[in-house]
């Protein structure tokens, strides 16, 4: 079996839905979520699903090996970001070697990097008037949002179109495809 862990700072609509896909899953189980925030709404989530959860600070996460020996305490073989805003250390990276996965809501390169998240994205988004935007799924690297893409998939922006009514079909695109594409990745990567 298969054990990913869930790194979320938020709600976990995403940790959610990614939840559900793999619930009684024939080889791939989320064995623990973990956030930087104790009361993140994830949390209740997670319990919802009989899945372990663990809480830590900013020195638990940069300076010590806490987070660390928690994911090799649940034998955690692949990392899932879904809402977590804080930037992988480099240990982690290279014990997780191309087995931490991100979902961006925005067509990277575009709206990518430090401070680019959430509302803010779709604010800038329909500030520039694009016409499109969408979903990034990629590989984590030392920098926000430089990794590899796995996956792009784009909606349309309609010029009545609010931030918060973009949110809404960028959530849509993510939950439609983010646990599809993270099987999909687990399962190449391991053959």
């Amino acid at each position: 079996m298969t054990s990913i862990a869930i790194f979320a700072s938020g709600s976990g609509s995403n940790a959610q839905k990614i939840m559900e896909y793999f619930d009684n899953h024939p080889s791939i189980q989320v064995k623990l979520v973990l956030s930087n925030k104790a009361d993140a709404p994830v949390l209740l989530r997670a319990a919802n699903f009989m899945v372990p959860t663990y809480v830590f600070d900013r020195k638990a996460f940069y300076e010590t090996p806490q987070v660390q020996e928690e994911l090799a305490n649940y034998k955690i073989d692949y990392i899932v970001l879904a809402g977590f805003l804080w930037l992988i250390p480099l240990s982690l990276i290279q014990s997780y070697p191309d087995k931490i996965i991100n979902i961006h809501p925005a067509l990277l390169p575009k709206y990518g990097g430090k401070g680019m998240y959430g509302m803010k994205v779709h604010e800038a988004v329909v500030q520039a008037k694009d016409i499109e935007t969408g979903i990034t799924i990629h590989l984590i690297n030392e920098e926000y949002d430089k990794g590899e893409h796995l996956f792009q998939i784009s909606c349309a922006v309609e010029i009545d179109d609010t931030p918060e009514r973009v949110a809404e079909k960028v959530h849509a695109l993510e939950h439609a495809h983010f646990p599809r594409i993270i099987e999909d990745w687990i399962n190449k990567a391991s053959k």
